[in-house]
């Protein structure tokens, strides 16, 4: 395969699978991992993609909002998994707060039936959390956006004014050690940093593919989270530099 072919079709799948990591590129079109970096690292200067910590996300309609469909297929084990640890960070009795991403809604799935109480802008997250009979569902309300089934906007803010919650538990398309945390959506941006506000600790929910990137709409500095959860393929450099901010990091394995 020429290699301007392999660059082709290296942008196909960055931009159908949303992000990819470098194993999984090299594997594919049999070539090394280094051959895969330089060839990343020549995309993204001709603005193509956006390289990430471990491999490449995809900069198509970068502000506009993802389908839920998309979320759900993207780096799916990697969420649930994160997911999974998450949920064992809630005590009954506790209020907390879930925002819209699909990691929230996998937590919703795997939240057992407890006294708690949930505030959210997911209608996917409120409905899952609707079968448990000892969880009070709190909805932010808001402007709909019909792609990702949430809320946004003044009205879900100004909601959440309204409350005080133990923990936060967030998810966004950027972590970035100096660029702090962003999203693609500035809505979703604004609500991710009310929530962390009326909060005591902020636990962030994030694959290893986020790490490195920057996107569009700032959410807050890194400095601001209190824990993160991410996988297990996240690079030591990334874990010790959250480490010298004061940041907690925990990394999870992935099962099938």
């Amino acid at each position: 395969m020429l290699v301007a072919e392999r660059h082709r079709k290296i942008v196909e799948v960055v931009n159908e699978k949303l992000s990819v990591r470098v194993t999984e590129l090299s594997k594919a079109f049999k070539v090394t991992e280094e051959t895969i970096r330089r060839d990343l690292e020549k995309l993204e200067k001709e603005n193509l993609l956006r390289r990430s910590h471990g491999g490449a996300v995809s900069i198509q309609d970068e502000q506009s909002e993802v389908s839920y469909t998309e979320r759900e297929i993207t780096n799916s084990l990697e969420k649930k998994s994160i997911a999974i640890e998450a949920v064992k960070l809630i005590k009954p009795g506790e209020q907390i707060v879930l925002d819209a991403s699909t990691t929230a809604w996998y937590m919703a799935k795997e939240m057992p039936d407890v006294p708690l109480t949930v505030i959210t802008n997911s209608i996917k997250v409120a409905v899952e959390l609707s079968k448990k009979e000892q969880v009070k569902v709190i909805s932010t309300g808001g402007m709909l956006l019909p792609k990702s089934l949430s809320y946004v906007g003044p009205l879900a803010e100004r909601s959440l004014n309204m409350y005080h919650v133990n923990k936060a538990f967030i998810s966004c398309k950027g972590v970035h050690i100096e660029g702090g945390l962003s999203d693609s959506n500035e809505w979703q941006a604004l609500l991710k940093r009310q929530m962390m506000l009326i909060s005591d600790q902020t636990i962030l929910m994030a694959d290893s593919t986020k790490f490195g990137v920057r996107t569009f709409a700032h959410i807050t500095e890194i400095g601001q989270v209190s824990c993160v959860l991410t996988d297990s393929n996240l690079d030591e450099a990334y874990s010790r530099a959250l480490e010298e901010k004061g940041v907690k990091i925990q990394t999870v394995g992935v099962s099938p």
